[in-house]
């Protein structure tokens, strides 16, 4: 070779290159080809695996900053698998339980056989779910649709919403979470325990009728599964060599254990929580003697605790666990732990994301077994925002207090103690809720809001057991207006104002051209039709208020001298009241949602809306009710044939329902009932004559339903909380805010959801009502509890009137007792008998005792007994009682509305704003030794 070319620099470094990527060749060659599966092996020995360190949950304070939610910090003990054979297992899980039950510290429960008393086995899942069906009044092989059909028909869901709108209805409108997969219409407690038994690989063996090959089916007896289990885990030898085997109940200690951990699934790298806020002594013997205990650690955590206890439960909420329903939003979109709680309701629920934070990470190498080896990195979380809300909590403890005082009272009768003037309250036993809301009028700032039954949040703080939870649970389900702990009646319950909404038709009179010094003549009643229409005064005194104008029209809630202003008529003299504009249901409708009735108030929590009156919720509603009459009763109107029949029923339900616009006479509708349905003949005149008269006749709107509304009853429904931003837009010459309940969130501007509203309505007008308002607490309704107050206030009050009977909790108890007087010719062994046909017949209508019983008995009793009859020895709902109130008067600072559901009375609920707006204002009356004022007499 050219010896030039050899000594060449650039030939050296070509040369070198080559050597260097013929050992990379060979290099390569023995990695990916001689030494393979060694290569593989070591690479699936080690991983990289991320470990999520929750971030602390932002805490919620007060207007002034007072601590509402907060978190503790507490030890929990926790069991980390990594490198433990199954023996090492057992014996830690056995000894850390041991040194619990010593010292008294809970440890988890959560394996879900239990051993009765009698030594027998069962799956938890089945006990909870029967007594979740017991609680809804079913037998235990209803299924998860009757259920949800059930519930339908209970809150009154539109029959056309599909199953997925329904259960939305359930749960944002009513607060109600059926334990229901949606999708495949089955229980949660049936597919928790078809996973349970998946997880563990317990199954039974059987032959595919089509392939003929045994396939694997995750069904088995509770024992069965328990004692493959004690298989699996040894557990059916001694822990130790020459000891003795585990008791069956020793053994249970043990699968809770192996329970949380098996709930990490391969994630051997990740620890379980055994326990939580463990005793000193506990912690002390872990960290001296933890060698003993391999596997066991003790770690510092936090968790949610509300200090206060009850006070403002239903505006904080509570924390629970991520339900199956709420899965895919928090696990799958937001990145959620399915292990994680989540707020649920109240505050802890709409501002989650606020307060929640955000996670740290860290990386951490494992084997192949899932066995820790070492961390490589580590990002610390980063805490949640804390909330500041609008409340006082020294007002909000008065409000409470208040208000459960004057329940209380009313139900018994008693006296309202006060340091403004004992009062004894009328008594009205079916009184048993409530609520209250003060607003700051010039910034709808909710100041307190209180509703009673409440409960306590901390018992959901680490995850609520049976019991707790059917203590915050309606008290009668069958009873629409039963207390139930978890519902916000200050933000949920729309009911009748009565005539509260008074002052809403005295501003639609006055934009229409209302004189309000014009008076008008109290004749009494009016009779339209067949109906009377007459003044409280009338009705039960056959009295007058004499000549009124606008202020003491609304001080003596006249109801004659509203329905002339809400006509533009003056029906004594049948003279026009010249307005300007005319005025009508719609126009009454458009102030009373100018002043935000019938829509949501903007406030940070959970609220449900009822759609304002008019001609077309009236039909539909009488539409409805026909529906369901129709389909209540198919037994009685149709044959056997047709009435189990669903589709077929539901043909000429809907062409009966079709008509009611056309409002046919009589013999028309017994004409199209014998020609387009299935009606049985003997029935169809008396089928007709009740579409006629009880639906038909009444579907369409009339000067009688105007009438009703203008007094606040009617269609009219609104909650404590809509009703306190129209008070306040009152008291605010005519300016609407946005009601918010969030005053602030660290670290961030805070601007309220949307703009002011300005009604269009002069102050000058305006205060003719207040006026009028102010007259009610000086002389009428409200002058025995505000006459000597120290600061003059502007109120009304109102009661509404709730038809229908209150249904008992057990429907079969009651039949069993009225029966001698329900139907004095039919015995219990008939109506016995006719139930069990029916039940067996239709299982999906008829899924219970409760809900069959009746039928049953009008089947029995024949075609002349009624439902009327049937009812008519339960209780009937009391009045609703309502006080609306702000002061000062002149430049109102405080605005405050009350409502005792069935309180009977409205000056029952006024004791309760007098002591707001008097802690609010920090005023003393006159009278602080006064002897005791009986309102027993007052009238609205």
């Amino acid at each position: 070779m050219n010896k030039k070319i050899l000594n060449s620099r650039y030939y050296q470094i070509i040369a070198v290159i080559i050597i260097l990527v013929l050992a990379l060749c060979v290099r390569l060659f023995m990695l990916t080809v001689l030494q393979e599966e060694k290569w593989v092996e070591a690479a699936k020995n080690q991983n990289t695996k991320e470990v999520i360190i929750s971030a602390p949950r932002g805490e919620i304070y007060d207007r002034y900053g007072r601590v509402l939610a907060a978190n503790k910090q507490i030890f929990t003990v926790v069991f980390n698998v990594s490198g433990l054979e199954t023996g090492d297992i057992n014996n830690s899980a056995y000894e850390i339980i041991k040194l619990f039950e010593k010292n008294g510290d809970e440890y988890v429960d959560n394996f879900p056989i239990i051993i009765t008393a009698n030594g027998s086995f069962k799956y938890t899942y089945d006990i909870n779910k029967k007594k979740y069906l017991k609680s809804m009044g079913m037998s235990y092989d209803a299924t998860a649709e009757d259920v949800l059909n059930k519930l339908r028909i209970e809150y009154e869901i539109d029959p056309d919403a599909d199953r997925y709108e329904a259960m939305n209805i359930l749960q944002e409108q009513h607060g109600i979470w059926p334990p229901i997969n949606v999708r495949s219409m089955t229980f949660a407690f049936d597919a928790r325990k078809k996973l349970f038994l998946e997880k563990y690989d317990i199954y039974t063996e059987q032959k595919n009728k089509k392939t003929g090959q045994k396939e694997k089916v995750y069904e088995m007896p509770a024992k069965d599964a328990f004692m493959a289990l004690k298989t699996k885990y040894n557990l059916d030898k001694p822990l130790e060599e020459g000891g003795g085997i585990l008791s069956d109940e020793d053994v249970r200690k043990i699968f809770n254990i192996r329970e949380e951990i098996k709930n990490t699934g391969y994630n051997k790298y990740r620890s379980s929580t055994i326990a939580t806020d463990v005793s000193d002594e506990t912690v002390a013997y872990i960290e001296e003697m933890g060698n003993l205990l391999p596997g066991v650690d003790v770690v510092s955590d936090t968790v949610r605790v509300y200090p206060n206890g009850k006070l403002a439960s239903h505006i904080l909420g509570y924390m629970g666990s991520i339900a199956d329903s709420q899965y895919d939003k928090y696990v799958n979109e937001l990145g959620y732990n399915a292990e994680d709680l989540i707020g649920k309701d109240g505050i802890e629920y709409t501002m989650e994301s606020m307060l929640r934070g955000k996670d740290g990470i860290k990386t951490i190498l494992v084997n192949s077994g899932g066995d820790y080896m070492e961390t490589i990195s580590e990002t610390e979380p980063l805490a949640g925002s804390n909330v500041y809300l609008t409340i006082d909590k020294d007002l909000q403890k008065v409000s409470e207090k208040a208000l459960k005082e004057a329940i209380q009272a009313t139900a018994s009768g008693g006296v309202f103690n006060s340091k403004y003037g004992n009062l004894r309250l009328r008594k009205y036993g079916n009184c048993a809720s409530g609520a209250v809301v003060a607003i700051d009028v010039d910034t709808a700032e909710i100041i307190s809001m209180a509703s009673f039954p409440d409960y306590n949040p901390n018992i959901f703080a680490e995850g609520i057991s049976a019991k707790d939870w059917a203590s915050v649970q309606s008290v009668n389900p069958r009873d629409s207006l039963a207390p139930t702990p978890l519902y916000n009646n200050a933000t949920q319950s729309s009911v009748q104002p009565g005539s509260t909404f008074k002052p809403i038709t005295a501003v639609a009179a006055l934009q229409c051209g209302l004189d309000p010094k014009r008076p008008i003549y109290d004749k009494g009643f009016i009779t339209i039709g067949d109906r009377t229409f007459g003044c409280s005064l009338w009705n039960n005194y056959r009295g007058s208020h004499g000549t009124e104008t606008l202020a003491t029209g609304i001080q003596n809630s006249c109801n004659y001298y509203f329905y002339c202003i809400a006509s533009g008529k003056d029906w004594r003299t049948g003279a026009s009241l010249g307005y300007t504009k005319e005025i009508n249901i719609e126009k009454i409708m458009q102030v009373a949602s100018e002043f935000g009735l019938g829509d949501k108030t903007g406030i940070e929590l959970n609220e449900s809306t009822t759609s304002l009156a008019s001609a077309e919720k009236k039909l539909q509603s009488t539409k409805y009710a026909l529906r369901q009459y129709l389909k209540s009763r198919a037994e009685i109107y149709w044959p056997k044939k047709i009435a189990a029949d669903e589709e077929a029923l539901a043909k000429d339900v809907d062409t009966i329902v079709s008509w009611t616009e056309d409002n046919p006479d009589r013999g028309e509708i017994i004409k199209r009932i014998r020609k387009n349905t299935s009606v049985k003949d003997n029935k169809v005149e008396t089928l007709a004559d009740v579409c006629k008269y009880s639906y038909f006749s009444m579907a369409a709107w009339t000067i009688g339903d105007t009438f009703n509304i203008s007094i606040g009853q009617g269609d009219n429904a609104y909650t404590p909380l809509q009703m306190s931003n129209y008070v306040a837009t009152l008291g605010n010459a005519g300016k609407r805010n946005p009601v918010t309940i969030v005053k602030g969130i660290e670290g961030q501007s805070r601007e309220k959801s949307g703009k002011p509203y300005q009604i269009d309505v002069s102050k000058q007008e305006l205060d003719t009502v207040i006026e009028g308002m102010k007259l009610v607490a000086k002389r009428g309704t409200l002058a025995g509890v505000f006459s000597h107050f120290p600061v003059d206030v502007a109120g009304k009050t109102g009661t509404a009137q709730k038809d229908g009977k209150i249904n008992p909790k057990d429907e079969v108890e009651y039949i069993k007792k009225n029966l001698g007087r329900i139907a004095p010719d039919v015995s219990w062994d008939q109506v016995e008998r006719a139930m069990a046909k029916l039940m067996k017949e239709d299982p999906k209508k008829y899924y219970d005792e409760n809900n069959t019983v009746d039928a049953a008995l009008m089947k029995v009793g024949g075609s002349k007994l009624t439902m009327t009859k049937i009812n008519e020895y339960k209780d009937s709902y009391d009045n609703f009682a309502w006080t609306i109130a702000m002061a000062p008067a002149d430049k109102p600072k405080i605005a405050v509305v009350v409502l005792l559901i069935q309180g009977g009375i409205s000056t029952n609920a006024a004791p309760v704003a007098r002591e707001i707006i008097g802690s609010y204002l920090n005023v003393m009356g006159e009278n602080e030794e006064s002897a005791y004022l009986d309102f027993s007499t007052r009238m609205n």
